[in-house]
């Protein structure tokens, strides 16, 4: 019977034996069962960020994409030509020369925020163009994908494994970007190298290390349900609900035309004020 008790323990000098085996095979269990939830939680969460997301936004730059983007650049003229009206009536105001040159400049610093913006809006087009015309996988390799992934993240993901190594940690990253690209064969030779036998085996004879590592995973679920819900909740899977619809297609190019007409016609009455001012 010795060799059948694990985690024996002694309690108060008192010299009596505690056998914990079924707890401990109840607890490795439920373990299994979470660890399984959170990889499954993973990659529904990974799917999401890195496949879902960049086919919505893609669908959504290539239809409606160019408008936002001149929507955008004439609301920055509108702001821009309004805040220089203001920079020559102050200078007027104070009686001093008004020099253009200086007014450019200063609109220059206080804008660049917002050609900031107006970049990103193009490496977002740029983005989504060669996204679309980047070679598409068939239905079985994306099926391949996923598995392969799935296998990666159940064998070496932080989030489920927090004692790998430097090397598994840096394996996995590779892992997550050939994801993204959709690169399955670098995907296959990482799940071959990120094995079973590559994690370094856990002492798990005892009974307060398996209630903490259900505690953790536990928690980690409710972390990344958190995750896929704030991930569902923002841009851009909150276009998702537009790219489906085309009458919502088509209604959201009209509001952004009218939008886009109104920011032009405010920058260009701001235009002759400026003219009309320097006369």
């Amino acid at each position: 019977m010795k060799e059948l008790r694990e985690n024996q323990g002694r309690e108060n000098g008192s010299g009596c034996e505690i056998i914990v085996f079924p707890e401990i095979e109840r607890l490795q269990e439920e373990i299994e069962h979470l660890r399984n939830e959170v990889s499954a939680l993973l990659m529904e969460r990974d799917e999401l960020k890195y496949v879902i997301c960049k086919n919505i936004e893609t669908e959504y730059m290539l239809e409606l994409g160019d408008l936002e983007y001149k929507v955008y650049e004439a609301m920055c003229e509108a702001l821009r030509m309004k805040r220089k009206l203001e920079l020559i009536q102050a200078a007027k105001n104070r009686q001093e020369k008004v020099i253009l040159s200086e007014i450019e400049q200063i609109l220059d610093e206080e804008f660049a925020k917002y050609q900031e913006t107006l970049n990103l809006q193009i490496e977002k087009m740029k983005e989504a163009l060669e996204r679309d015309q980047a070679e598409t996988l068939s239905q079985e390799e994306i099926r391949r994908l996923k598995k392969m992934y799935r296998t990666i993240v159940k064998a070496i993901h932080p989030d489920i494994h927090p004692d790998v190594t430097k090397e598994q940690r840096e394996l996995f990253y590779q892992a997550v970007d050939a994801y993204k690209r959709g690169d399955l064969k670098t995907l296959e030779i990482i799940a071959v190298m990120a094995g079973d036998g590559m994690l370094p085996s856990r002492q798990e004879d005892r009974v307060r290390q398996l209630i903490e590592e259900k505690e953790r995973l536990q928690e980690a679920v409710c972390k990344i349900q958190e995750e896929i819900r704030q991930i569902k909740s923002e841009y851009p899977y909150n276009l998702k609900e537009i790219i489906e619809n085309p009458d919502k297609v088509e209604a959201r190019s009209r509001q952004l035309k009218e939008l886009l007409e109104d920011y032009q016609k405010t920058a260009d009455i701001y235009e002759k004020r400026i003219d009309k001012m320097l006369r």
